[in-house]
């Protein structure tokens, strides 16, 4: 029979009253009640105190638990759950950890070489010193201390307990403290809101699962996903919501993780051992959300329709947008864009085409500039009057270095929207003015001599009427007449001088 050593690792008073507080006010850590623990797995004599001792594992229900008090006697007596405890026998985390790690890795076992190496860790763990010399061995080895007692209990399999309790109490050393708790990290890429990341800062043995909102992991289109490891950066795409109205919009994500505890299922026994059982991992939530809302991106373009007025080119312009939604503000104020042209003449109708061709220069300019008020829509720019006659094409762009800086997060970075030269809805001509007519002098006609009186005495003598002068014929007969008078006439005189 061995003397019980003295309790060990007794917290300050205060940390144990609340600690007493957390285990009355927790459902959790209710103890349940008292059962007899029955024979686990392992070699040695099944009593409070024997010679040999037992070294293994008591089964209480279906659990197998380590013993965590060497040199008390064996719980065989009722047996409490007293629950899941940070604080069982005063350990430290670091032991409750390391105990968790091997009764819930290797303890749930029926092969009795596996029980006996972990119940030899668990009690070195617990306590080092008691557990090397609590049977009699005055020296200082661990696998010394096992072989002087499982020679007796167990000599066949005592060189496989050491080795293996050994290779258990070194990766149980290993184990570190888990950190419960930590953050979740939503980042945006500068170039383009709709892309970003998701990030858990949790402890590295963490393990968990993630969901969004308003946003899906680039790599398998789904909101959720379980096979969270802490520290990497898991890539989502996060486009405006499909019923925006173009204000910002803001991503959600929510988190579950679990991690190791540092703590042990404890079961006490009045008078006899201590014993730890597996504890649950230890669950926490955490969830995080854009630090700054995301921009609603999108490409704008416009649609011209020019005609020259007055001596001035004029241009309706109708600004939209690639998407269908022109971006607000968050006080719903549409973003304002900026947009300019460039007028070139030439003096013939060019061919349309991509490039402006080489040798031109503007002879005027456009601008306009959306209102925050209206957003898109159509609105009317003109020049002053132009140069004079010929063909005149706009040319429109839209550039984000022209734009006021509450609307660059908008636009991609770079973005250049440039309209082709001479599109027919942008090429007008001016004609010149039609020539002054020519005045047509007018002809003065020369004057008309009165015709002779009609000779009535000669005309009878000869026997000829008179004609109608008033008709073509009349006229040739009047000349005719004269004709005859005048040659009579002049025969008289010849025969008046024979």
């Amino acid at each position: 029979m061995h003397r019980p050593p003295p309790r060990r690792r007794r917290l300050p008073s205060a940390i144990a009253l609340l600690l007493s507080a957390a285990v009355l006010t927790s459902p959790a850590l209710v103890a349940a009640p008292a059962h007899a623990a029955d024979r686990g797995t392992g070699f040695g004599t099944w009593a409070p105190l024997s010679s040999t001792g037992w070294h293994g594992s008591m089964r209480v229900g279906d659990i197998h638990t380590y013993c965590i008090h060497p040199g008390l006697p064996l719980a065989t007596g009722p047996t409490t759950d007293q629950g899941v405890r940070t604080d069982a026998d005063g350990m430290s985390p670091q032991q409750l950890v390391s105990i968790n790690h091997l009764v819930t890795t290797y303890g749930q076992t029926d092969d009795p070489v596996q029980a006996a190496s972990v119940g030899w860790a668990v009690k070195a763990i617990a306590d080092r010193d008691t557990t090397l010399h609590s049977w009699g061995y005055q020296g200082d080895s661990f696998r010394e201390a096992i072989d002087y007692i499982m020679r007796r209990a167990s000599p066949e399999n005592s060189l496989a307990i050491q080795e293996r309790a050994e290779q258990y109490l070194a990766e149980a050393a290993a184990v570190r403290v888990p950190r419960v708790g930590g953050t979740l990290t939503l980042t945006v890429h500068p170039d383009d809101p709709t892309q970003g990341t998701v990030v858990a800062d949790v402890d590295p043995d963490a393990r968990g699962a993630l969901r969004l909102e308003g946003a899906v992991f680039a790599d398998t289109g789904l909101s959720e996903r379980s096979d969270v490891l802490a520290g990497v950066a898991y890539p989502i795409l996060a486009p405006p919501p499909v019923d925006t109205d173009g204000r910002p919009y803001t991503v959600r994500v929510r988190g579950t993780f679990s991690v190791r505890s540092a703590a042990v299922r404890l079961f006490t026994t009045p008078g006899q051992q201590e014993s730890a059982g597996p504890a649950e991992p230890q669950r926490f939530t955490l969830a995080a959300e854009d630090a700054t809302a995301r921009p609603v991106r999108f490409s704008p373009r416009i649609q011209t329709f020019a005609r020259i007025q007055e001596g001035r080119f004029v241009d309706d312009v109708e600004f939209t947008s690639g998407e269908g939604v022109w971006p607000r503000h968050a006080d719903g104020s549409f973003v304002r864009l900026r947009a300019r042209a460039d007028v070139y003449r030439t003096g013939a109708f060019p061919a349309e085409s991509a490039e402006i061709p080489a040798g031109l220069t503007p002879v005027a300019q456009l601008e306009l500039t959306t209102s925050p008020d209206i957003g898109p829509g159509t609105y009317t720019a003109s020049t002053g009057p132009l140069p004079g006659p010929g063909v005149y094409s706009a040319v429109w762009r839209i550039e984000r270095a022209d734009q006021e800086v509450a609307t660059l997060a908008h636009l991609p970075t770079r973005y250049v929207w440039v309209e082709r030269f001479a599109t027919p809805s942008q090429t007008e001509q001016l004609a010149p003015p039609a020539p002054a007519p020519t005045p047509t002098p007018v002809s003065t006609p020369a004057p008309v001599a009165p015709p002779a009186a009609p000779p009535t005495a000669a005309l009878a003598a000869t026997g000829l009427t008179t004609p109608d002068v008033g008709t073509a014929g009349g006229l040739a007969a009047s000349a005719i007449a004269v004709g005859l008078i005048a040659l009579v006439i002049a025969r008289r005189r010849v025969t008046r001088r024979v």
